[in-house]
């Protein structure tokens, strides 16, 4: 079978969103289980709805519509950022670990401003 891609997996944004998201996956498999179903399905329901904005928003023809889906996947990306401040608060993520998402979040923001522009 030949190998193919769609136009949003050649974006550098899309592959460090999906980085991300095995990063978020990896830190809620390590917090308490009583958290993982609260805090840890919000979390994953954030982390790829950066992916999934990205992809969707990529293809959209009208530049108002492309800045309402990158828009929410920048938004996407902070909702993460206050969940690991909530768990770095309640001591279940490690600071090597908060400080290196709390980055790579950063990066993806900014990654999606360039986009817009």
């Amino acid at each position: 079978m030949e190998e193919f891609r769609f136009d949003f997996e050649n974006l550098n944004v899309y592959q460090k969103a999906l980085d991300f998201i095995d990063e978020i996956f990896n830190l809620v498999k390590n917090i308490p289980r009583e958290y993982r179903f609260s805090i840890g399905d919000n979390l994953i329901r954030a982390g790829l709805s950066i992916a999934n904005n990205i992809a969707e928003g990529n293809d959209k023809s009208s530049k108002k519509e492309r800045y309402r889906y990158f828009r929410t996947s920048s938004d996407s990306t902070r909702e993460c950022v206050s969940v690991f401040i909530v768990l770095k608060r309640q001591r279940l993520i490690e600071d090597n670990v908060y400080w290196k998402l709390k980055r790579d979040a950063r990066e993806i923001t900014s990654m999606i401003k360039g986009l817009i522009k």
